[in-house]
C-alpha cells in the first residue's frame, strides 16, 4: 500500500510555563491570529493554539524551554509590508532578507522563538 503526504495540519511553538497571556497578545492581538480552543483532554498541558491560514499554530509549554532560534516556521502573509510596518511601529526587531521572488523577514515572539513571514514578488 502508498500513502503521500497531504500537507501540514500545525507547527507548534514551545513557551514557557504560564506563557497563556503574553501568546494570546502577540499572536492574537498583534498578528491577529484567531484563537481556536484545544481539545479538553489537552487543555491541562497549558498553551493556546490559533488558526493561521489553513494551518494551526499551536504553543506548547515546556518546563524546560529554550527558544527555538533556528528551526522556525515560515508564514506567507499577504500584504506583507502592512505586517512589517505595524511590527516595527510597535518596536519590535525585524531582520528583513529577500530571497529571490519572495520578500521576506524574521522576528522573534515574546518567548524568543524565531518566525519567519514571507511573501511571493
Amino acid at each position: 500500500m502508498n500513502y503521500a503526504f497531504c500537507g501540514i495540519d500545525h507547527i507548534q511553538l514551545a513557551a514557557p510555563p504560564d506563557c497563556e497571556v503574553e501568546a494570546r497578545h502577540f499572536f492574537g492581538e498583534v498578528l491577529l491570529m484567531q484563537e481556536i480552543e484545544k481539545p479538553e483532554k489537552l487543555k491541562i498541558n497549558g498553551g493556546v493554539w490559533f488558526q493561521c491560514g489553513e494551518q494551526q499554530l499551536h504553543i506548547g509549554v515546556d518546563t524546560h524551554f529554550v527558544p527555538a532560534k533556528k528551526a522556525h516556521p515560515a508564514i506567507f502573509v499577504t500584504n506583507l509590508d502592512a505586517l512589517r510596518q505595524k511590527l516595527l511601529a510597535l518596536d519590535y526587531s525585524l531582520k528583513n532578507d529577500a530571497l529571490p521572488g519572495i520578500d521576506r523577514f524574521h522576528v522573534d515572539d515574546p518567548f524568543g522563538n524565531r518566525l519567519e513571514f514571507m511573501e511571493q514578488i
